[in-house]
């Protein structure tokens, strides 16, 4: 079986991302003569065509894009690399590393970020908003030196601490015919109306079907979304109704919204997330402290740190 080498791998990828022999030069800063030559000589070494070439254009073969999916695989582990040297390069005792969940990270990590900057100037801040999968492989693969999670993280290798609760909220515009419903009638009027949701794929929906299912009420979304903040977003342009974060309705502007007297009981715990076998650094420590106060400040009652 005939092996490819790193330049081939590059040089294949160049074309597949920028689908032209001209574009993968440009990337690669060589020839174009020399990016054809290479092309040929690694379908010739394989023995099969990676790209149909028609009118000056080249398409990628089945076997190319399955070919694909494990070249990136493999540039996302030399970015890790990278990354990794870059951290020891800039001595990781001055960079801190946060992980945040969407609904955390659009304004109330922030501000615990800028709380943090006023009397650690010399630390770096890195903040990253993940969906749920991803942050948990930041942390595990050491991207991330805290992750700060909406959901639970069941890993082996981390450790979850719960700091607050916040309350789930079902949301529709300010001046929308649901508000005018008597309460006992609102869950047959949810059915009549349009409703923003989120795809069987994220947290969201593990959330909130199982909430409506115990409630007898079908999950039926006319629209699907990936954040609460996008379904904020929909829900103030008067779409329908939602069911979203209270962090996330504060930071989407509130006041353009108002709040059905449903899902009163059901909460998300906004939880710490690092790996079990590292405690974290002095300067970390000390971020999550601020992170406490301003989740304090903002109305939240703390857990208390064991």
């Amino acid at each position: 079986m005939q092996s490819l080498n790193l330049r081939q791998i590059e040089v294949f990828r160049a074309v597949m991302i920028t689908g032209s022999i001209s574009g993968a030069a440009q990337l690669l800063l060589v020839s174009q003569p020399a990016i054809s030559r290479m092309l040929s000589h690694t379908e010739a070494r394989i023995g099969f065509q990676l790209f149909e070439r028609v009118k000056g254009r080249l398409y990628p073969s089945p076997e190319a894009r399955r070919l694909f999916a494990d070249v990136e695989s493999v540039y996302r582990d030399i970015q890790r690399v990278n990354t990794t040297l870059h951290d020891l390069v800039q001595q990781r005792h001055g960079v801190l590393r946060i992980a945040s969940s969407p609904s955390l990270g659009h304004q109330l990590v922030p501000d615990a970020v800028a709380s943090f900057r006023r009397g650690s100037t010399d630390i770096r801040v890195s903040l990253e908003c993940l969906r749920h999968v991803l942050l948990r492989d930041r942390l595990l693969d050491q991207q991330a030196d805290l992750g700060i999670s909406l959901f639970p993280i069941d890993h082996p290798n981390l450790r979850a601490v719960p700091l607050s609760e916040v309350r789930v909220l079902v949301v529709c515009p300010a001046d929308h015919e649901l508000t005018r419903v008597p309460a006992a009638e609102l869950s047959h009027a949810l059915s009549e109306s349009a409703f923003v949701g989120y795809p069987a794929d994220t947290p969201f929906f593990s959330f909130v079907k199982p909430a409506f299912e115990r409630r007898g009420w079908a999950y039926r979304p006319d629209i699907d979304v990936d954040s609460p903040h996008h379904a904020c977003a929909l829900v103030k342009n008067g779409v329908g109704f939602s069911v979203v974060d209270e962090i996330s309705w504060r930071a989407s502007g509130s006041e353009q919204m108002a709040v059905l007297p449903l899902l009163a009981d059901e909460r998300l715990t906004v939880s710490l997330v690092h790996l079990r076998r590292e405690p974290l650094a002095q300067f970390a420590q000390s971020f999550v402290e601020h992170l406490r106060q301003t989740l304090s400040s903002s109305g939240f009652e703390l857990f208390g740190m064991d």
